[in-house]
């Protein structure tokens, strides 16, 4: 009888033979600037940890204390009998935090998203989507039922066609606009003001994910609204609470009638339980954090702007970067598998991402800094940079 599993197999190996196979590695400490990874020491440039939240005192501190208060976890779905004050508190917080009229969390900001597109459109509507949108605004978009129209990557002039074409055809109800605000692959930013004005001509519903724009964009990390000022304007703002706050949760902020819509129909909202108590309280220190004092976003710049120019001198290809996620450009898959062991070797983490991640000859080390970094982690990395990239041949 036929392994019904042999076309797996197959496919695994063509993965390995095209150095497109990923092997995820164990991390054996806390997370912080510097790990241990399958026993070796390392610094540590692949976590989205942009502030050094995800070990640091305080939150843990409150993590602990809410857990002597509460237990783990909330029981239920929020919508039964799972929502506790400190869920509501973390709401109001954020709310007040990125100015917006009310905020609705979840369990991860994958969720979010899932949640948060379908309960706005649906068959017979159309959303225009960047090319370069994050996988969970893409699988949210298809469980919306809705025709998907993509416009080239950051490009207002397609937008604006795309959106003529589809309202002169006459074939849809209602339309969304979805982009990333920070593309996570290369570091640059949606051009959120100049999509704003297409939205507000066209009347047009307008959604940003600042995933990695949380904690990391805009007067002390309150994101891209707040980044090109427009509090009040941009419809709904999905983030997530598992990079710069350094734990994991989702955040839908917006207009009060959207969030309240939301808890009536984002089916990760109604069917799945809600954060844990020790995620909520630490996310509610991370916000303390946060509006105390700008210190922390302020290192995770400096730290950026150090590397990414050290690197640029060296003669790396950093790609178009305008934040601190550093994309390396090697393009080469192999290359670029063979290079990132090289620097794990010589005490760098810092993972290959290549297709499907990435398109094609567009594989890349994608370096992410933190405030959790020294000057002597930085500088230390720059030199073994130079050195595989020298025995390499890259630079």
């Amino acid at each position: 009888m036929a392994d019904k599993t042999a076309y797996l197999t197959d496919q695994i190996h063509d993965l390995q033979a095209n150095g497109l196979f990923n092997t995820i590695r164990t991390i054996e400490s806390a997370m912080g600037g510097r790990i241990v990874v399958d026993g070796q020491p390392v610094i540590n440039f692949c976590a989205n940890n942009y502030l050094g939240l995800a070990n640091h005192p305080r939150m843990l501190e409150a993590a602990k204390a809410a857990i002597d208060q509460y237990g783990i976890g909330p029981g239920a779905v929020r919508t039964i009998a799972g929502t506790m004050s400190l869920h509501r508190q973390l709401e109001e917080r954020l709310a007040h935090f990125k100015g917006a009229e009310a905020v609705i969390t979840l369990q991860s900001g994958f969720t979010a998203n899932l949640a948060t597109i379908p309960a706005l459109v649906g068959k017979g509507d159309a959303i225009f989507s960047d090319q370069l949108n994050h996988a969970s605004i893409i699988d949210g978009c298809r469980l919306s039922r809705a025709q998907i129209i993509a416009y080239a990557h950051n490009d207002v002039k397609d937008l604006r066609e795309k959106i003529k074409e589809a309202m002169a055809s006459g074939s849809y109800n209602r339309y969304l606009i979805v982009t990333d605000g920070v593309f996570s692959m290369d570091g640059d930013i949606a051009p959120l003001a100049e999509i704003y004005e297409v939205a507000k001509e066209f009347n047009i519903l307008l959604m940003v994910d600042d995933a990695h724009g949380e904690g990391v964009l805009g007067t002390g990390g309150r994101g891209i609204v707040d980044h090109f000022h427009l509090h009040g304007k941009v419809d709904i703002e999905v983030g997530t609470m598992s990079k710069a706050f350094g734990v994991v949760g989702g955040i839908v902020a917006g207009k009060q009638v959207i969030i309240d819509w939301i808890r009536q129909r984002g089916r990760p909202f109604l069917f799945s339980s809600a954060m844990t108590v020790p995620d909520t309280a630490a996310c509610l220190e991370a916000v303390d954090l946060l509006e105390e004092s700008t210190e922390l976003v302020d290192r995770l710049w400096a730290n950026a702007k150090r590397f990414k120019e050290a690197m640029q001198q060296l003669g790396f290809d950093t790609g178009h970067s305008q934040t601190p996620i550093v994309p390396v450009m090697l393009k080469d898959e192999k290359l670029t598998q063979t290079f990132s062991r090289k620097l794990f070797e010589n005490g760098v983490f810092a993972m290959a991402i290549a297709y499907p991640t990435v398109a094609l000859g567009a594989a890349r080390i994608r370096v992410m800094n933190t405030a959790a970094h020294s000057d002597a982690d930085i500088d230390e990395a720059l030199g073994i940079f130079e050195k595989v990239g020298k025995e390499l041949g890259v630079i």
